[in-house]
């Protein structure tokens, strides 16, 4: 590391910090984001400092042994080109691997990819923002369709896992608490095909995670949630491979706005599925 840069956990009293370098380049998320991140990995978020004043950010988040998440990976524009994204990454790595991790996962924007590859990342697929302004939909629940319950998070950790590629019951108990509207699609009861979730943002409403057994369930729940945008602006990101969900985007009016690459670092055992992938919880967990 160079001799002004200084990693340490991220804590409360930091927040502020982090969430205005967020605002500053636009994204998403909204500061009981960064509690939520706190929260579900206390000692696995760090604050990169440079001569002891706060330079950038990077959290983590561990999907049990198999997997884990790295996120919000933030440099103030003054400390930039000074090595912080490579230091934190390295450092996430250690902590990570230190707790038996197997697999480190992100979603890379196309300047973070070449970062990542260079430190032995490797493409797993693609995903590309959709957005729109002004949607307007019918707001009326099919047959089959629930709002979610707090029991419903063990019902549908199976198929989630399959999609996701392992089990994130935890993840889902918050975000339900964090959306604005949680729908259960069963075409029985006690049998899940779908799920989703549609919650709030900074720049836009945000859907995801959406989960379905197929592309007439998935597109199901996205639609039942999309009438709940309320003509707001909504981000979606959708795997390229999922061309259903697409397809459906398209058509009514959403138009694609940039590119992720999902990445992995070290043996990828528990593969996502993006055709039951319909939305990602958010690039910062997967």
């Amino acid at each position: 590391m160079s001799q002004g840069l200084h990693l340490r956990t991220l804590r409360p009293e930091n927040l502020a910090f982090a969430d205005s370098l967020r605002a500053s380049v636009g994204w998403n998320q909204m500061l009981d984001h960064w509690r939520r991140f706190l929260t579900m990995e206390p000692e696995g978020c760090f604050l990169a400092e440079w001569d002891g004043l706060p330079a950038g950010t990077i959290t983590t988040l561990r999907y049990g042994s198999q997997m884990a998440w790295i996120g919000m990976v933030l440099v103030h524009p003054e400390y930039r080109r000074h090595g912080i994204v490579r230091a934190m990454f390295r450092n996430c790595i250690w902590w990570l691997q230190e707790r038996g991790v197997c697999c480190i996962t992100l979603d890379a924007t196309p300047a973070g990819k070449q970062v990542y590859e260079g430190m032995g990342s490797k493409d797993e697929w693609t995903l590309t923002r959709w957005e729109h302004t002004g949607l307007t939909l019918a707001n009326a629940l099919k047959a089959g369709l629930r709002l979610w319950r707090t029991s419903d998070g063990q019902l549908v950790a199976r198929f989630d896992a399959t999609a996701f590629g392992v089990s994130r019951q935890a993840l889902l108990k918050v975000l339900a608490g964090q959306s604005r509207r949680a729908l259960l699609l069963e075409t029985a009861p006690g049998t899940p095909a779908g799920n989703g979730f549609i919650r709030p943002g900074a720049q836009a409403t945000y859907l995801g995670p959406v989960v379905g057994t197929s592309a007439q369930a998935g597109l199901q729940v996205v639609e039942a949630l999309l009438a709940h945008s309320d003509g707001e602006k909504v981000y979606w990101d959708i795997p390229d491979a999922n061309t259903a969900a697409a397809a459906w985007a398209s058509q009514y009016g959403f138009t694609s706005q940039r590119v992720l690459t999902r990445m992995y670092l070290d043996q990828n055992s528990a593969p996502s599925n993006p055709w039951q992938l319909f939305a990602p919880a958010w690039p910062e967990v997967g």
